[in-house]
Parts: structure tokens; sequence; C-alpha cells
């Protein structure tokens, strides 16, 4: 599965080369050729310079954690998100900034961190996810106990006595 990935990233990259030719094309056409400059070199120094800060924030936070005792996952999930934003703006393209912006926003941000999160979860388990991102939070709902009968029947419902809860993960 990995190999497959990595074989198709020369392909990606070429493509993701054509589309940002054609944006700037578009915005050459749209603003002008000087002021189409202006911003693409706008968007790579404000992307460089959010890179250090992205930085040093995420290092602080992630200290913190640690200092605290408390797992450390989610501020290096949020961190990465934000050098991973700001280093697409850095990189020189009107495609890449605006992908860039979008993961600095909060509703960008907010979203791939939960994606990260996610994806972590599913490739190294729940137990493990737990101890980078901390406890999971679950609604629960008070459930009707379970009788059980007489001979007692194999099915699932039937193998539990006592009160059942039910619930959803929230988190």
């Amino acid at each position: 599965m990995r190999g497959r990935g990595l074989a198709l990233l020369p392909l990606g990259m070429a493509v993701l080369a054509v589309v940002e030719i054609a944006a700037f094309v578009a915005v050459v056409h749209a603003v002008g050729g000087a002021a189409a400059i202006l911003l693409l070199a706008a968007s790579c120094v404000a992307g460089l310079l959010l890179l250090r800060r992205e930085g040093v924030r995420g290092w602080r936070a992630f200290r913190r954690a640690a200092e605290a005792g408390r797992p450390a996952g989610a501020q290096v999930s949020n961190s990465l998100v934000g050098l991973l934003g700001a280093l697409l703006l850095a990189v020189p393209g009107f495609v890449t900034a605006v992908a860039g912006v979008v993961l600095l926003l909060p509703p960008g941000r907010i979203a791939a961190r939960r994606g990260i999160e996610r994806y972590t979860e599913r490739r190294v388990g729940s137990m493990v996810a737990g101890d980078l991102f901390g406890p999971r939070r679950v609604r629960a709902h008070r459930g009707e106990p379970v009788v059980t009968q007489e001979p007692p029947v194999r099915t699932p419902a039937a193998a539990i006595e006592g009160e059942v809860v039910e619930g959803e993960v929230i988190r």
C-alpha cells in the first residue's frame, strides 16, 4: 500500500505543477503580471514568517503539555497542521497558497487535526491513541436491563446480565 502511494507521488507533483501554472496564468489575466508576481511573493514571505511562528508555538505547546503530564498528541497534531499550512503558503503557487490558508484558519485546522487523530487511531489502535490524545469522551444513555431466559439462550443480548449502557463516542 505504501509503495503504491509513493509510486504516484511523481504523477501528483506533475499534476500540481500543471495546475499551478494554469492558476498563475489565470491570475495574470485577471490582475496583470506585476500584481500576480507581487501576490506570489507576498504569499511566500508570509508563509516563511508563519513557518517560524508555528514551529515555536507548537514546541511551546508540546513542552507545556509534557510538563503538566498531559498527553501531547493534540498539541503535536495541531502544530503539524499549522506547519503544513505555513509550508504550503511558503511554496510558490496560488493553489498551494489557498490550501495553506485553509489549513491555517480555524475551521480547516480543526478538520485537519481531527483527520490526523482519526488516521493515527486507525494505524496505532485506540489504546495508544488514548495515550497520545487523551481519553475519548463518550456520551452514555441509560438502557433497559436484559432479562435472561431459563434455560440460558446463547445470543449476544442474552450473554449480558444486569444494566446495559448504550452510548455514542463523541471524541
